[in-house]
């Protein structure tokens, strides 16, 4: 089996390699130009690239209350702009490239959301993927009109709520066959075919019906990227694609095979998730020559970005720990699986506070070397049990050109990378079906509202 490939990006300046943008080579400082990303997502598509996939935030990283003075020096993802008005005009240059964003459970109501979805959906023709996420800034929880952010379990608890009210929405208000657009007889849609679905739970009132018709895939293709227990645990039961950014291959199969295990203890298939590995590449023709450019990489990265975005070495109000703290010790309600990542990184002792700016900048995952050196890794990678990348760019669009260019010929030919693009739909190109499958919690919608007029 071929592993599967994601470009990972955010529409902002500095989205994961923080300094960066200062290179004249990177493109990413004009990131607010359309014709950037309509020219990347081409350049993806004719890589073979399976999808690009777009983080997103709601709010500035740290202490709600805190100086945000080096977030916007840095472009640390301020500013930004929205993914999911940037995906339309994606859709519409592309054909076979998947569209995946992030968006949080907090960002808008679920009917507004699932119809947001759905419009996509219609327009890139079944290519759309949703991230989903419960949200990690304080200061994003304030955007959104929370006094602060809400504990890390009772935010999984609303999620819950959240993408259930939105796959009743997707899979249960419209049956099949509900659109007729019948000129002659001069019905559009027959009413008795969609339905209320008339939800009235703990964190969301919603009557339905759903108001666009069903999608290519009804429900889009979804991703999830919890790594703490309560995360894995969402994600056992509702993720399709799981994007992870465990320190090495030995850590990557514990995760998956625990996720797996939850997954059919929920009645799921194991092979029911697919998993992505988060990973940065610097290719050169040589490994001298890799090394020569990974110094230059090195060189323009911001080692304070890096430490604002992670955010963990500041307590909740504001104040710094002790360089001498123990990340083990460090309390926090944001990423609690990154942290646990992070602190397994360092092997040889317990990690601190103060090693928290060579873990982040210069230890994480990243594969230098040849391309046939990166392809040996990426199989080490693949033996472990991860189904896919998601290829962290340095400079852009130059660190996917490249490695299209280089990487993925080598690739091919060790049947790692795909040939050509399977038609249809992103969850057909990636599980076969256009539908989301018989054991996942949305199927379960399907005709429960026929008797609901």
């Amino acid at each position: 089996m071929t592993l599967h490939f994601n470009a990972f990006v955010m529409n902002t300046a500095s989205h994961i390699q923080h300094g960066q943008w200062r290179h004249p080579d990177s493109g990413q400082v004009d990131f607010d130009d359309v014709d950037f990303w309509v020219d990347l997502a081409k350049r993806l598509e004719a890589g073979r690239f399976d999808a690009i996939f777009f983080a997103d935030v709601s709010g500035l990283y740290g202490p709600a209350d805190g100086d945000y003075e080096v977030h916007a020096r840095n472009g640390l993802q301020i500013p930004s702009n929205d993914p999911a008005v940037l995906l339309s005009a994606l859709a519409v240059n592309t054909e076979h490239l998947g569209l995946a964003y992030t968006s949080g459970i907090l960002q808008m109501p679920p009917f507004t959301f699932a119809r947001q979805i759905s419009t996509l959906d219609h327009i890139s023709r079944g290519r759309v993927a949703w991230n989903v996420v419960t949200g990690t800034q304080e200061n994003g929880a304030r955007n959104l009109g929370l006094p602060g952010l809400i504990p890390h379990d009772e935010r999984y608890r609303q999620a819950e709520e959240f993408v259930d009210v939105t796959y009743q929405l997707w899979e249960g208000s419209w049956d099949d066959g509900a659109l007729l657009k019948d000129r002659a007889r001069g019905v559009y849609a027959d009413a008795s075919k969609i339905h209320k679905i008339r939800h009235k739970g703990e964190f969301y009132s919603v009557e339905g019906p759903h108001l666009p018709s069903p999608s290519r895939q009804r429900t889009p293709l979804l991703f999830q990227a919890g790594a703490s227990a309560t995360g894995r645990s969402f994600a056992a039961r509702h993720a399709e694609a799981v994007f992870i950014a465990a320190p090495s291959p030995e850590v990557a199969a514990e995760g998956i095979t625990e996720t797996r295990r939850l997954a059919v203890e929920a009645g799921r298939l194991a092979s029911d998730i697919k998993f992505f590995q988060g990973i940065s590449f610097v290719v050169g023709s040589t490994e001298e020559e890799a090394r020569r450019k990974e110094a230059d990489l090195e060189e323009y990265i911001s080692a304070e970005g890096m430490l604002a975005h992670m955010n963990f070495g500041t307590r909740p109000d504001g104040t710094a720990y002790p360089p001498e703290t123990l990340l083990k010790d460090i309390d926090t309600e944001t990423s609690k699986g990154i942290l646990e990542w992070l602190r397994r990184s360092v092997t040889d002792r317990e990690p601190t506070v103060a090693d928290l700016a060579d873990i982040v900048a210069r230890r994480a995952t990243r594969l230098v070397g040849t391309p046939e050196q990166i392809a040996d890794g990426l199989q080490v990678w693949k033996d472990a049990g991860v189904d896919g990348i998601n290829v962290v760019n340095w400079r852009l669009p130059g660190s996917y050109q490249e490695f299209i260019d280089h990487v993925m010929p080598v690739l091919r030919k060790r049947g790692l990378a795909q040939e050509e693009y399977t038609e249809g739909s992103l969850r057909k190109k990636l599980f076969g079906t256009d539908l989301i499958n018989d054991r996942h919690p949305a199927a379960r919608h399907r005709g429960a509202f026929k008797e609901s007029r």
